[in-house]
C-alpha cells in the first residue's frame, strides 16, 4: 500500500461512503493511483472466453460506473476492468442515503438503483479510453422502461463498439421486478434480444450473464439451462444478496443488496453447483466476498476461471490487488498448479457438499 493510500483510507472511512467513493475516483482521475503491472505472475496468466487475460482478477462494476477512471484502473494490476451498469437513458437512482459500510462485517450494502449518465455518455468516454487491457460493460434497464429486455440491447448497441465483453444484469435487487427477468422463458427471450444485437456489431464481443445468489435450486438449473442454449459466453456468479444472516454492523437492516465477506459463502456454493449444472460448457467468474489470496484461490477451485471483486477495496484500497496476486501465485505453486487454469474446479465437491446445505436449509 502507498504512503497516500495508508493515509487516505482512514480519512475515507469517515465520510459518507458515497462520497468518499466520489472522492476516489476523483484521486484515481488525477493521477495518484498506484501502477502494479498485471503481467508480474507468468503463472496467473489465463483466457477467458477467447479473452487473452494477464491474471484473472478482475474488477466488477459499480466501481467505476460511468466510465471516468478506466486507465488507471486498467494500471492498478486489475487482469480486466468491467464498467458500468449503463442503461439507455440516464438516470438519477435512488435518493441518498443508498450505500452503508457494515465495517463489523466487512461488507457493504447498496441500493443504488443503476444511477448512470446514460449509455451515450458512457460509450463516449469508452470510445476515448486508453487502448490498453480488458474492458467490460455492464447492461442495464431503465427503472422506467416498457421495454427492459429491449433495454439491455440498446445499450449494447450503443457501447458494443468500444468494449471488449459485455455483461447483462438482470439480478440486481435495487430495480423493481429485475430479477423477475431470470425466469426461464424472460429470460431466454432477452438473450435473443442481446444476441441479436451482438451479431449486428461489426466486432461481436463475448456476452456475459450476471445471476443472483438468492435462486431456488430449480431456478439455478433452468437458468443453467437457458445460458447454454441461448450462445452466451459465460455467467458472472453472483451479484449481492437480499440474505442477511449472521450480520454484526447496526445498518445491517438496510434494504438493497449485501456484497463483501458474508456474501463469500453462499456465492462460492452457487458457483460450485453452477459448475456442476454447466459441465465445464461455459466459463464462469467468480464474484462475492473476495478479500484475500485464500478467497480468490476458493473460488477458482469451485470452479471459477476468472474473478472480480469490489467491496473490500473499500477496506483494502488498490494494495490489495497486488497483494491478493502475490498470494495467489504462491497458493497455486504450494500446490502444484503449473497455471491458473489448471486449479479451477479441482476444489468443486467440497462446495458441492456446502450449496447442498444451503439448499436443505431454505427447502
Amino acid at each position: 500500500m502507498t504512503l497516500g493510500e495508508r493515509l487516505a483510507l482512514p480519512l475515507l472511512r469517515r465520510l459518507d461512503p458515497e462520497t468518499a467513493h466520489g472522492l476516489a475516483l476523483r484521486a484515481l482521475g488525477a493521477g495518484l493511483g498506484q501502477r502494479a503491472p498485471a503481467g508480474r505472475y507468468p503463472r496467473l496468466a489465463t483466457s477467458l472466453a477467447g479473452m487473452a487475460l494477464a491474471n484473472p482478477l478482475g474488477l466488477a462494476a459499480g466501481f467505476d460506473k460511468n466510465a471516468t477512471v478506466v486507465g488507471p484502473l486498467v494500471d492498478a494490476g486489475f487482469g480486466f476492468v468491467e464498467v458500468g451498469a449503463a442503461t439507455p437513458l440516464p438516470q438519477p437512482g435512488s435518493p441518498r442515503p443508498r450505500l452503508f459500510r457494515l465495517a463489523e462485517d466487512r461488507a457493504a450494502i447498496n441500493r443504488f438503483g443503476f444511477n448512470n449518465d446514460g449509455a451515450e455518455a458512457i460509450a463516449a468516454r469508452l470510445a476515448r479510453r486508453p487502448k490498453r487491457g480488458i474492458v467490460g460493460l455492464n447492461l442495464g434497464a431503465n427503472k422506467t422502461s416498457t421495454d427492459r429486455a429491449a433495454d439491455f440491447a440498446r445499450v449494447l448497441a450503443s457501447a458494443g463498439p468500444h468494449v471488449d465483453f459485455a455483461t447483462v444484469n438482470v439480478s440486481s435487487p435495487n430495480t423493481e421486478r429485475l430479477r423477475d427477468l431470470q425466469g426461464a422463458a424472460a429470460l431466454a427471450a432477452l438473450l435473443d434480444g442481446v444476441m441479436a444485437a451482438n451479431a449486428r456489431l461489426a466486432r461481436p464481443v463475448p456476452v456475459f450473464l450476471k445471476i443472483a445468489p438468492d435462486l431456488a435450486d430449480p431456478d439455478l438449473a433452468d437458468l443453467a439451462a437457458v445460458a447454454l442454449a441461448s450462445g452466451i459466453s459465460g455467467i458472472i456468479a453472483t451479484n449481492t444478496t437480499l440474505a442477511r444472516d449472521g450480520l454484526a454492523s447496526r445498518d445491517a437492516g438496510e434494504t438493497g443488496g449485501l456484497s463483501g465477506r458474508p456474501l463469500f459463502h453462499r456465492s462460492t456454493a452457487v458457483l460450485a453447483r453452477l459448475s456442476e449444472l454447466t459441465e465445464g460448457r461455459l466459463p464462469l467468474v467468480g464474484v462475492g466476498g473476495i478479500d484475500s489470496a485464500e478467497a480468490a484461490y476458493a473460488k477458482l477451485r469451485a470452479g471459477a476461471s476468472a474473478l472480480q471483486l469490489y467491496t473490500a477495496l473499500v477496506y483494502g484500497g488498490l494494495a490489495l490487488v497486488p497483494e491478493i496476486l502475490a498470494g495467489l501465485d504462491a497458493l497455486l505453486a504450494r500446490d502444484g498448479f503449473a497455471t491458473v487454469s489448471d486449479a479451477v474446479g479441482s476444489g468443486r465437491d467440497d462446495w458441492l457438499a456446502a450449496y447442498a446445505a444451503l439448499a436443505s436449509s431454505a427447502g
